[in-house]
Order: structure tokens, then sequence, then C-alpha cells
């Protein structure tokens, strides 16, 4: 009983860990993301349309949409919240915000052939952190929640169609306030642009890969 007691925190510990490596990895590519200039993930581009309306730091404005989201789960099924909710909820904003600052500093004014580097980067790193956090399996985004819990709670419909439906809406409702904020339209494809459908139609394969060729070794490994 003890030995299965210590086998069970070792394995949570090594979970937590890949919690916290994989939300920090997903951070800092959302950072080169924004420094490409060529599109972000659609709950990203919200933010970004956000980012351009209420003048506060990105960190902070991060943390207050997803106190927002999560009370949703709470009240919705809490089923979803767990320790990667919250490493994910006060982490990303800021670590995201200090990348691309300190990117910025580096490289105020990179070409496009570097920029195009880095949304390539930006995708690989991305996929490899999202795979550390979801093999951890210690809960989800608030945001990846609200799809959750549309489909296996209130069944209006498969996961991947309601995924589809609160991403458009989230690319939608971030152009709209990134114009409304003064931005012209033609700059639009910085925050919804290609790089934003390519993570569209490659981040599932590419996570699935990182998942079966280092995620989830990289958790077994241990549990002998």
């Amino acid at each position: 009983m003890v030995q299965k007691f210590i086998t069970y925190v070792k394995e949570q510990r090594r979970r937590i860990i890949m919690s916290l490596a994989g939300v920090i990895i997903c951070a800092v590519s959302v950072g080169v993301f924004k420094l490409a200039a060529l599109g972000v993930d659609p709950f990203q581009s919200l933010m970004s349309g956000l980012d351009s309306m209420i003048p506060i730091q990105f960190g902070t404005l991060y943390v207050i949409v997803n106190v927002i989201l999560l009370l949703f789960s709470i009240f919705a099924d809490r089923h979803n919240i767990g320790i990667a909710t919250f490493i994910n909820l006060f982490l990303l904003g800021y670590i995201t915000q200090f990348t691309y600052d300190f990117l910025q500093k580096m490289i105020p004014d990179p070409s496009m052939i570097l920029r195009v580097i880095c949304l390539l980067i930006g995708i690989v790193v991305i996929c490899f952190g999202s795979a550390l956090y979801m093999t951890a399996d210690l809960g989800v985004s608030t945001y990846d929640a609200v799809a959750i819990v549309m489909a296996n709670k209130w069944k209006w419909g498969k996961f991947k169609y309601i995924r589809i439906c609160t991403d458009l809406v989230c690319v939608i409702l971030g152009c709209v306030l990134f114009v409304l904020a003064g931005n012209p339209i033609g700059k639009i494809p910085t925050i919804a642009g290609v790089g934003t459908i390519i993570t569209a139609f490659f981040m599932g394969p590419l996570i699935d890969l990182f998942n079966v060729k280092i995620a989830r070794p990289l958790l077994n490994s241990k549990k002998a």
C-alpha cells in the first residue's frame, strides 16, 4: 500500500511538471507567433482584439478573460478543471507578454523571411508544448472547456464541429475588436492570417505525433 502511494505521488509530480513545462512552452510559442505577425490560433486572435481595445497589460487581460471562462466551467461542469487549468490561467499570459517584449527588443523590425521562420518555429513549439500539457491530463484550459461542455454536457453536437464554431466566433470577434480599436483592416492578417489557417489544419496531427513519439514515452518510461 505504501509503495503504491509513493508511486502515485511520483506520477502526479511528473504530470504536474509536464503540465508546467507544456504551458510555459506554449506561452513562449505564442510570443513567437505574435512577433511573426502572420496570424495566431483562434483564441489568441480574440485576445489580440481585446488587447487592442483594452489598455491593460496582456498578461492581466489574459487572466481576467480566463477567470470569466473559469466561472462558466465551474457552473457548467467542474470535471474539466484541474491543476493544469490554473497553471494555464495564471502563467500563460504573462510569459507570452514577456517573450514578445523580449523578442521585439532583440528583433525590432523582422524581415518577412524571419517572420515566416518564426511562424514555423511557433507552430512546432506550440504543438510540442500542447502534447506535454495534454498528456499530463490534469485539466484543460478554460477555453477548451467551453466546447467540451457544449458537446459532452449539453449535447449540442460533436466536439469537433462545436470547436470549429467557437474558433470561428473567436476569430470574427477578434477581427472586429481589432478594427474598432482603430487598426486598419489591412492589418487583420497579423492576428488572423496564414498562421491561423495553418494551426487549424496542422496542429492536430503534429500534437498527435509529439504525443506518440515524446510525451507518452516520457510519462510512461518512469513508471517501471
